[in-house]
Formats: structure tokens, sequence, C-alpha cells
């Protein structure tokens, strides 16, 4: 088990800062490479070794209309199961048990790490941290630091070496999971599948169907939330606010109290429905909250006067098959489905969907995705990873397409009530 490590106040400080993408990096120069017939290869395996570029990255012919396909980054034994943009890199977790750091712009191999026993599920970056969720039911921290030859350094593993010997004397401390199972309520009893930083707290939810609240500064597990009766497959937070989706059908939210965390509402609730992802996005002062789910359809709602009521704003249906990511740049929102496909989406002033285009290209499922707008191309970058094994990169240019987007919006709420279920 790793030891939580004593950090100065000036780093506990800087924990619930959230490391944004640089999107400057890409700079002219640098966004034109890519258009060239090159490769990288390299016969190193090196767990960090910047100076060794990977055969990851195969340069694609630069398409004449609408997106570009930039690169595709080959470099996982394992499914790509996570993307997160951290700092002037972008970090991929894979079934494989590996996380690789990939530097902007060229997105060669700066490192590769990882630990544990299976697969990475999720990451999340902040101050100057990454945390990984993974199979074993531990979330892992990373210490950034680009000035010491570890750039990516384990220093613990949650639950805390510390927190388990205050816990494991204690007979109430114990909780049943399974029959015949026993757990300390700090522990996950299956796999992490999701993470999310908000407020100084990490929220790891776990196929065990529960929500845990980590305090970043010193590590230490403050709650634990029987959240919902199935699998809990996302998690996501804002404002105070945290909204979980599950395999229950359900999308809850969650307000944090004087000591802990009560049901503020349920969103939706939809039979034989696995809700697989969920964002979060505050326009001028307005909250909204999609969720994606297994019927290929995406649903937004609009929080109503900051309060514990939600306005359904759209219902899409997406994908002919199951949405298994998304995520937001701006007003252009990103859908990855296991039909293999990207869908492209520009959100609307009330809260709707217009689709503005579809990518295809991986071929296995599209299983996580990540988009940073950049100013010096005026575009997005958009990374997504699959069941296939690969990461690839495109860009979408700022005005593509928005004019008509209008004339495609799609919005089918007219079958569903506008109203939320309470507690």
């Amino acid at each position: 088990m790793a030891m939580a490590m004593a950090m100065p106040d000036h780093e506990r400080a800087a924990m619930s800062v959230p490391l944004l993408p640089r999107s400057t990096f890409v700079s002219s120069a640098s966004f034109s490479s890519f258009s060239l017939a090159t490769s990288f290869s390299s016969t190193s395996s090196s767990f960090s070794d910047p100076a060794v570029p990977s055969d990851v990255a195969e340069a694609l012919p630069m398409q004449t209309d609408s997106f570009k396909a930039l690169a595709v980054l080959r470099d996982h034994l394992g499914s790509v199961s996570s993307l997160s943009l951290c700092g002037e890199f972008l970090l991929s977790a894979s079934t494989g048990a590996d996380i690789v750091a990939w530097q902007q712009p060229d997105l060669r191999r700066f490192a590769r790490f990882g630990h544990g026993v299976g697969s990475v599920k999720a990451l999340a970056a902040a101050g100057g941290r990454v945390f990984s969720a993974h199979q074993d039911g531990r979330v892992r921290v990373w210490r950034v630091s680009r000035r010491s030859k570890n750039a990516f350094k384990l220093v613990a593993a949650l639950p805390t070496t510390r927190d388990y010997l205050g816990k494991m004397f204690r007979h109430a401390s114990y909780m049943q999971t399974r029959r015949n199972h026993r757990h300390l309520w700090i522990e996950h009893a299956d796999s992490i599948s999701c993470l999310t930083v908000h407020d100084g707290v990490v929220y790891s939810g776990s196929w065990d169907k529960t929500l845990k609240v980590w305090r970043i500064s010193d590590l230490k597990c403050l709650e634990s939330i029987l959240a919902h009766d199935d699998a809990i497959n996302a998690v996501a937070a804002d404002n105070g606010i945290i909204y979980s989706a599950s395999a229950d059908g359900r999308v809850k939210a969650w307000e944090k109290g004087k000591s802990t965390h009560f049901l503020h509402g349920i969103l939706i609730s939809r039979d034989g429905v696995s809700w697989n992802a969920l964002v979060v996005i505050a326009d001028d002062g307005d909250r909204r909250v999609y969720g994606a789910g297994s019927d290929g359809h995406v649903v937004g709602w609009v929080r109503v006067d900051r309060g514990s009521r939600w306005s359904l704003a759209c219902d899409v249906k997406a994908h002919d098959m199951a949405v298994l990511c998304m995520c937001v740049a701006g007003d252009l929102m990103c859908t990855g489905s296991a039909d293999k496909t990207i869908g492209l989406w520009r959100r609307q002033t009330n809260g709707g969907l217009a689709r503005v285009g579809v990518i295809g290209g991986h071929e296995g499922p599209v299983k996580c995705i990540q988009a940073s707008w950049c100013r010096v191309s005026n575009g997005c970058m958009v990374y997504s990873g699959g069941l296939d094994k690969s990461i690839r990169v495109w860009w979408v240019p700022n005005d593509w397409n928005w004019n008509q987007a209008n004339e495609q919006q799609v919005n089918d709420t007219k079958d569903h009530k506008n109203r939320v279920f309470l507690r």
C-alpha cells in the first residue's frame, strides 16, 4: 500500500485549481505539420523517455471538407478506456493497466506510467495531481512535475494506509457489500468506473453502486454514499451539485449538507436504459446537464432558478447504438458511440442540440472523448479513444456548418414530460 506523503501548504492551496488544456500550444507551424506524410517509430519501451519518439502517431491525409483527421496514436496493448487533458499533456489510459502521457503539440509519447491490478477505468487531473481509477477498486494519486526525471510519480493509493489503520479495528467501520462479504466503508468493493474533481474533493463512482468522497488536502475518505441500485457509470459536479448516472436507469443530483451529501433530485428514471456519460455546463448563470444513454439518446436539462428542479431541454436520438462518452468545448458537443462514430453537435441557446456532422474512422466502439478549443487554428481539437486500441485526433473548424445547424436541429421532447422526479 502506498503511504500518503505530507504536502507543503502552497501545494495544498493549488490542489483545487484545475489543470486546463493549453489551447495555444498548437502553433501554426505545428498544426500544418500534421498534414505531412510522416510517422514516428521507436523500439524503446521505457517508462519515461521524452527524447525517444514512439511509433504511435500516424499522420493522416488532410481532408478538404469539414473536419480534418490529423493523426492516429497507437501505444496501448489494451482498449483505450479514458482520456484527460492535463496542462501540456494528453493522458490516455487503457485496459492494459497503463497510462501514457502525450506531449502537445506534436503528440509524441512523453512518458508511460501506471500501477495496479487490472485496467485503468478513469482519469482526472487537478492542481498538479493526476487521479486514476482502477479495476482493483483503488484510486491512485500521481504528482506531476517537469522538474524531476520521473514526471509522473505515484504518491498514494486510496484508501491510504493511515485511513486503513484508523478504521480496520472498528466494527462499525465495516459494511455488508455482498452475501458473506464485508468491506470497510472507505473501500470500493468493485471496479471504480468514474472520477471527477470539484472544490478540493475527488468523487469516485463504482460498480459497487456507491459514490465515495475524498478530500484532496489529506487524501482522506470523508463519506460513502449508496447512490444507486446498479453500477455507477459517470459522475460530474458543478456549483456544489454532484450528478451521478447509473445502469439502474437514473440520473441523480446530490447536494452537500453540513456534513454529508443528500439527494437533491432525480433528473430522469428510464427503465431498461443505462446512463453512460454526463457533462455539466455553466452558461451565463444557467446550469445545464446532459446525459448519454445505452438507447442512443442524449438528454439535456436546465436547472430552474438554482433550485431543486430541472427543466427538460432536449431528448435527442443521437446514435443508432449506445452513446458511451461525451464532452463539450464551447458550443460544440461531441458524442462517442458503440456504432464506431463521433457525433458533432452545436448547443442551442435553449439547451437543445443541433447536429452538424458525424465523424467515422474508428474500427471499434468509441469509449472516451475529449476536446479543447485552439485559438491559433480557429477550431476545436477533438481526441477520441476506442476499443480498437487507438487514439484519433481530429480538427473541427469553428465555423463548420454552423449556418446550417439550425436546419438540422433534432429535438423530440414532445413525448416526454418537462419535469424531473424529486425524492
